[in-house]
């Protein structure tokens, strides 16, 4: 995949927390664009996704599988961010399905801890225990999956060798 994959890879589900920046401009945490509101919502996963490919992979004929595929992908990833939000042990929840319903969730169960808001809270001991809680409950699990998935791929899903064309 080109550079540009997967720099939107790391920035897409990142976007969805440019929400804080309301904090800093006086939005209120549970309003409608307040932290963890819209941008936290599936159809704003779903509006980014549908930006990035068509503004990055004009390559990509529209509606074809190729571009369903990169629309499906950054939608799931940028969905990734609000429905991880909703496994945290803190904040107001997740307005997963704004605009059609205001009320946020959570999961039924919470076992990440919430995150301090602000890059200099990082440096402490919530900061430690928020790192420490994500890695345990994502990037272990997701680390597993990933080295399952390759294993099956190249235990399984070996590439054809190519046909003699000689005979």
């Amino acid at each position: 995949m080109p550079v540009r994959f997967w720099v939107l890879c790391a920035i897409s589900p990142i976007l969805v927390d440019a929400d804080t920046i309301g904090l800093r401009l006086g939005v209120p945490y549970e309003h409608f664009f307040g932290h963890r509101g819209f941008s936290h919502s599936l159809i704003f996963a779903v509006f980014l996704s549908l930006a990035i490919v068509l503004i990055f992979f004009r390559d990509h004929k529209v509606c074809t599988r190729s571009w369903w595929g990169l629309f499906g992908f950054f939608t799931l990833l940028t969905a990734s961010h609000g429905l991880l939000d909703a496994l945290t042990s803190g904040g107001l929840g997740v307005a997963l399905f704004s605009p059609f319903d205001s009320n946020r969730y959570f999961a039924p169960w919470t076992p990440i801890i919430v995150a301090p808001i602000g890059f200099a809270n990082f440096f402490s001991e919530w900061g430690l225990a928020v790192l420490l809680s994500e890695a345990r409950w994502v990037w272990l699990p997701m680390s597993l999956f990933f080295l399952l998935m390759r294993g099956i791929r190249v235990r399984f899903l070996k590439p054809k060798e190519p046909e003699n064309l000689a005979s």
